[in-house]
């Protein structure tokens, strides 16, 4: 390799080497420290990259339904933890925990959920098992 190429080639790699902070995953911080606990019924459920998408309705302290989504971590992490494309449908009912969303949107980031049943589901995957 002439060293003119070289020294192009060692640029280029140096290059998107400093890139690689750029495209870092984001973090959370839309959400607030506040923990909420909702009784919700599913509407929508998405293991999706990048994040599994819950989509649920609540009845608000007026007696209202509101729609609310939830955000968990990967489908990967979340598979090796259990939960495949299926393991919700529309109309299960769940009790889901979290933190909300700092601008008051009906938004959570999910840290519990629990069944109908009272079975704690992983919000992620066990490395020490």
């Amino acid at each position: 390799m002439k060293p003119r190429s070289a020294i192009l080639m060692s640029t280029v790699l140096i290059i998107l080497g400093a890139a690689k902070p750029i495209l870092a995953h984001h973090g959370f911080a839309a959400y607030s420290d506040e923990r909420v606990t909702v009784q919700a019924t599913i509407t929508e459920y998405r293991f999706v990259n990048p994040h599994v998408q819950l989509y649920f309705d609540i009845e608000n302290k007026a007696g209202q339904i509101e729609h609310w989504q939830g955000e968990l971590t990967s489908p990967n992490k979340l598979a090796r933890a259990g939960w495949t494309k299926a393991t919700f449908k529309p109309g299960d009912r769940l009790q889901i925990s979290g933190e909300v969303a700092k601008n008051g949107g009906h938004s959570i980031r999910i840290r519990e959920v629990v069944t109908e049943n009272g079975e704690s589901l992983p919000v992620s995957e066990n490395v020490f098992d």
